[in-house]
């Protein structure tokens, strides 16, 4: 499983003319899920996430979590985050999974996420044709992928 995190003001996601989810100060969370993944991933990154101090405290120092900040979560799922390019121009996106196994994952994470940041986690939704509208704070993006524990 492999995430990118973006230390956000705001961000939106809309699907045809309406704005499906929004937050104010936050993260906004990529998701991409492979077929390999499990619960061990989803625990493992839940963990990781909500407890990253990215946000600034009163001297300015990145010292804060999510949950400290009292920030929101927005999370969507990309399954372009498990794009291949070793050969040619074109990616290839074969580790992605497909819904029948994606969508059941993603939602256990966004549940996870909900249950430890103590308040719903807003999405996007799953194969939809998206637009994404984020304002990043810092910058600050961060990438995190269960596979490779650093």
């Amino acid at each position: 499983m492999r995430t990118v995190i973006q230390r956000v003001s705001k961000a939106s996601v809309t699907i045809g003319d309406t704005i499906k989810s929004s937050i104010g100060i936050g993260l906004l969370v990529f998701v991409g899920i492979e077929d390999t993944d499990t619960h061990e991933d989803i625990d493992y990154l839940v963990k990781k996430i909500v407890n990253l101090r990215i946000f600034d405290d009163a001297d300015g120092v990145m010292n804060h979590s999510v949950l400290v900040a009292g920030g929101e979560i927005l999370c969507v799922s990309q399954f372009t985050l498990h794009a291949s390019t070793r050969k040619g121009n074109r990616p290839s996106y074969i580790r992605a999974s497909k819904p029948d196994f994606a969508i059941p994952m993603y939602n256990s994470f966004t549940h996870e996420l909900s249950d430890m940041l103590g308040k719903p986690v807003k999405t996007g939704e799953f194969g939809a044709d998206m637009k994404v509208k984020l304002l990043n704070d810092g910058p600050v993006t961060i990438i995190i992928d269960s596979k490779n524990k650093e």
